[in-house]
């Protein structure tokens, strides 16, 4: 693979070694490692050599290939021993070191004899003792052998655990984690999670830690009844260890712990998620680990009836899970058998076993905010997609099901959609053979009705294009079928679908309304001059004219277009009366009561569909009851009457589980009951209802929709602090073979992007989170319809950047943020993300960032002027105080402590002091917090700063602020005891 040009000098190498160290684990930076080892080889200082080896070493260990890692090793040891003098200190102790990492690669490798690992212990221990080290990380690693090989290790860890740890022990994560393990085989859940508290609440942690213990930690924690807190640890721990080759062991047993909590769809994705493993992995230990986890999730694939799914496995072929756990089965026992072999022992068959013959623990835990079941993951066929709700009785008859059909879709029934599917198969089929029976019709016919349902599904889904096409196949089939009144129905649809394609490509409102009107018209001449057309046809043909007058006043929202609709809906109304059409009546209502809402009468709204609620109730038809409380519901919201309207939407929810789900309108229910839950303080079971909203969407087929409402549901999740649900929605979002393959809106994928990237700063990964935002910024500067975000993003990147410590980088982002405000400005963002750039630089680099970090506030003040001028006024502080505040603590930052306090004075002079009902309260109170801090602590001046404090004390109490005033008496108190 290509590589920069090789270093020239021994200054350049270091610079090298110090870039490759930056990068992470795998083959670019193994591949870099080899051949700066070739380039150190060509100085005559053997210092430059050892450096590269120790690199190269680290690089071969933490990608997984054990083989390599001793051989360099040998290398260094050979250097120690000729010229120890070239090892400083430093180099020394990382030398010893790496006995521990000699002797886990010789463990993983089953060709290595038992013998030759013994051997190197004892060379592990002759050279600690003639080095005068202690024997404690030697005991560690001959407690390791014991347990690997399947003996008894009572001796053995006590020789290792009651020992004094020394400077080359393992870390206090990792050994913890060891005597976990311990307890966890002697079948000690209990005190295997007590060892482990520091590392899983992260008091101690390392490069491998808490990933490691976290994935070990699992099935013990659901054995005790801890489902919630595996939960959580298996998302944060899966994060840490996702397409690792030297975490590969971790991986599989997060797969495993997927399988035995009925989460074995989730278990597929993150298999997907980590096929690289299969190839990457060079050690025999770490494969036997994966693929037995691997094993464990496909056995229970196939064992719950879905063998042929797809599963992602070995490159060059597909692979169903029962052929791929065949495969994995065949090499995980030959690995097995190696290493017993080598040990003469058969610990590793029967650990296999064990994990293998685990049934799952629980039937079913909601591992994250997209719980899916194998069979929501089963391919289906476009015409049949899943239903949610119960599955309708489909008749066995050609003849019966074509009538049946037809009666149901007359009526507007949900089922009909099950028995459209059902037909639309056995029509496509080769050797289809239509009915010979009048009442059936010919061939014709039927494929014009095919066609007509699929526009009707088309049209709802908003692809307008998709339907006129249909609509006009349906009605030349039809004429040829000799069905003038079904002509008639498709082409009236034909013109709903027309005039919102001419919308999409129009500039305002009035070129719709102007389509709409014309269809309308023409829809109407229709009516008059169709001979023969039925009464259910001729109902269908006055809900079609009333609702082209209904989309023309949404359209306008002008009260010109109100009276029209109402008199299309009356005549709808009372032609459906006289001839006893249930679910046209009904229409007629909801078209009135829509209108209603429309036109601002609120009121007049709900007491319409209170009325047809009622005639619901007593006549019918049942599956309109969902969807009419829905709109009651809805209108409540407007109304602000939050828990009237989660009553009627959760009964709307609770009716409409009778009826298949994209019939009845479910998943509007459950995004509405979202919004009537956050007015009523209640975000957790809004987010459930935002996540099975976004689901029902992706069963549907609407996927842009579903990416939205996952989209709210993500940063939902993320306001509540639940950051690892929030990215391991994300990821599986993310991971969605639309988006990957680039066919998803690219803006919708990067609002993804940015959630999960904020979500990462939130948790704590600032290298992740600003890897995504510098490749964010770089993406968004391309877009010249929407250079606001662009600022956004490119503001926040320069944030992260700065607390990484790459000023220089922060600035040139910022500098992108603010050409792009200038052409769409986002003051408040902006202005934020600058204060804190500018506060970040003085923090870390003190008086010498001071230039730097005053630059950038100059910039917030030509922000907040830019603001003023514009009558702006921001959601939260006021830009201007904002501002002030922040010269006073950057100063304080960098010891200029006078203007520190001028700065402070002035922020205080812009505010003034707070009223009763004030929310300035705690700007305030903080601005003389920090005040007094400056000018008490750092210039010394406690009198002056305890009158400042003593006063607003004062004047916070009086004013019944008690929690704004407890920083100013705490800090009051410090300095009098100072004094």
């Amino acid at each position: 693979m290509p590589t920069a040009p090789h270093p020239q000098n021994t200054d350049e190498l270091y610079q090298a070694l110090q870039e490759n160290q930056r990068r992470p684990y795998g083959r670019t930076r193994t591949v870099t490692a080899e051949e700066l080892v070739d380039v150190a080889e060509q100085f005559e200082d053997p210092v430059p050599l050892v450096r590269a080896l120790l690199e190269l070493q680290e690089a071969y260990t933490y990608g997984s290939e054990p083989r390599k890692s001793p051989v360099v090793f040998a290398r260094l040891l050979t250097l120690f021993d000729e010229q120890p003098d070239v090892f400083d200190e430093r180099l020394r102790h990382m030398l010893f070191w790496r006995f521990k990492w000699v002797s886990n690669a010789l463990r993983a490798l089953p060709e290595i004899p038992l013998t030759s690992l013994r051997q190197w212990l004892t060379e592990m221990r002759d050279r600690y003792e003639k080095a005068g080290l202690g024997l404690q990380p030697y005991y560690g690693e001959a407690y390791q052998l014991a347990a690997h090989v399947g003996e008894d290790t009572t001796l053995a860890y006590e020789l290792w655990a009651a020992r004094t740890r020394t400077r080359l022990s393992d870390c206090e994560a990792c050994e913890i984690c060891r005597r976990a393990r311990h307890h966890l085989t002697a079948g000690d859940d209990e005190r295997a999670l007590r060892a482990w508290e520091p590392v899983l609440t992260g008091k101690e942690s390392c490069q491998e830690e808490p990933a490691r213990s976290l994935s070990y930690a699992l099935l013990p924690l659901l054995r005790t009844g801890r489902a919630e807190r595996a939960r959580e640890l298996h998302l944060a721990g899966y994060r840490g260890c996702r397409r690792n080759p030297s975490m590969s062991s971790e991986v599989g047993r997060h797969l495993e712990f997927c399988a035995l909590t009925g989460n074995e769809a989730r278990g597929l994705e993150l298999l997907a998620e980590n096929r690289n493993l299969f190839d990457e992995v060079d050690s025999p230990l770490d494969q036997l680990d994966f693929l037995t986890g691997v094993e464990v999730l496909l056995q229970r694939v196939e064992l719950l009836g879905h063998g042929e799914l797809p599963a992602a496995g070995y490159a060059g072929r597909t692979w169903t899970a029962a052929g791929l756990r065949a495969e994995v089965r065949s090499r995980a026992d030959d690995l097995a058998a190696r290493f017993d072999a080598r040990n003469t022992t058969t610990a590793h068959t029967d650990r296999r076993r064990d994990r293998l013959d685990r049934a799952p623990l629980l039937d079913t835990l909601e591992l994250t905010l997209r719980t899916r079941s194998l069979d929501d993951v089963t391919p289906v066929a476009p015409a049949a997609p899943a239903a949610v709700g119960p599955a309708p009785a489909v008749p066995e008859s050609l003849t019966e099901l074509i009538l049946r059909t037809r009666a149901l879709d007359e009526q507007g029934h949900p089922e009909a959609r099950a028995c459209w599917a059902r037909l639309r198969t056995l029509a496509a089929a080769r050797d289809y053979t239509h009915p010979d029976d009048p009442a059936v019709g010919p061939v014709a016919r039927l494929r014009a009705d095919l066609l007509a349902e699929e526009a009707n599904r088309a049209h709802e889904k908003d692809r307008f294009t998709n339907a006129a096409a249909l609509n006009e196949g349906a009605a030349a089939l039809y004429d040829d079928a000799g069905a003038p009144g079904d002509a008639a129905l498709t082409r009236a649809g034909l013109l709903l679908a027309n005039a919102e394609i001419l919308a999409e490509g129009a500039d305002g409102p009035e070129a719709k309304a102007s389509a709409l009107t014309d269809a309308h018209a023409s829809m109407v001449r229709a009516h008059e001059e169709t001979p023969g057309l039925t009464p259910h046809q001729e109902a269908r043909l006055l809900r079609l004219r009333a609702t082209a007058l209904a989309l023309r006043l949404q359209t306008t929202r002008s009260q010109e277009h109100v009276a029209a609709v109402f008199a299309e809906a009356d005549l709808l109304r009372a032609f459906a009366a006289r001839h006893d059409i249930a679910g046209q009546i009904s229409g007629a209502h909801l078209l009135r009561a829509t209108t209603y809402a429309i036109s601002g009468d609120l009121p007049a709204a709900v007491t319409e569909a209170d009325a047809l609620l009622d005639r619901l109730t007593a006549h019918g038809p049942a599956w309109h009851l969902p969807r009419t409380l829905g709109l009651r519901g809805r209108i409540r919201l407007v109304l602000q009457d939050a828990q009237a309207a989660y009553t009627d939407l959760a009964e709307g929810l609770r009716l409409a589980a009778d009826w298949p789900a994209d019939a009845v309108g479910t998943t509007r229910l459950h995004a509405d009951l979202a919004e009537a839950c956050m007015h009523l303080g209640r975000p957790e079971e809004a987010l459930r209802h935002l996540t099975r909203a976004a689901e029902l969407d992706l069963r549907h087929g609407n996927r842009t929709d579903a990416y939205c409402t996952y989209s709210n549901a993500a940063q939902l999740s993320l306001d509540l602090g639940r950051v690892e649900d929030c990215i391991a929605l994300l990821d599986s979002l993310l991971a969605e073979p639309d988006v990957a393959a680039g066919e998803l809106d690219d803006r919708l994928v990067a609002q993804l992007r940015l959630t999960r990237a904020r979500a990462l700063h939130t948790g704590e990964d600032l290298k992740a989170a600003t890897a995504e935002f510098v490749a964010l910024a770089a993406e968004s500067a391309g877009w010249d319809d929407d250079r606001g975000s662009h600022a956004v993003i490119a503001a926040e990147t320069a944030v992260l950047l700065a607390e990484s410590g790459e000023f220089g980088r922060a600035r040139e982002a910022a500098d992108q943020a603010l050409a792009a405000h200038a052409e769409d400005p986002r003051y408040e963002h902006l202005s934020n993300s600058l204060r804190e750039l500018a506060r970040l630089q003085a923090q870390q680099q003190g008086a010498d960032g001071l230039p730097d970090a005053l630059a950038v506030l100059a910039d917030a003040g030509r922000v907040a002027d830019e603001a003023r001028a514009a009558g702006y006024e921001a959601n939260g502080r006021s830009l201007d105080t904002a501002l002030l505040y922040e010269h006073g603590r950057v100063n304080a930052f960098a010891g200029a402590y006078e203007d520190a306090l001028a700065a402070l004075d002035k922020a205080l002079a812009l505010l003034g002091e707070p009223g009763q009902d004030d929310d300035r309260a705690g700007e305030w109170a903080e601005c003389v917090r920090l005040a007094g801090v400056v000018e008490g602590l750092y210039l010394e001046r406690p009198a002056p700063a305890l009158t400042r404090l003593d006063a607003a004390v004062v004047r916070l109490t009086a004013l019944g602020h008690t929690a704004e005033r407890e920083a100013l008496t705490s800090l009051a108190a410090r300095l009098r005891d100072e004094e």
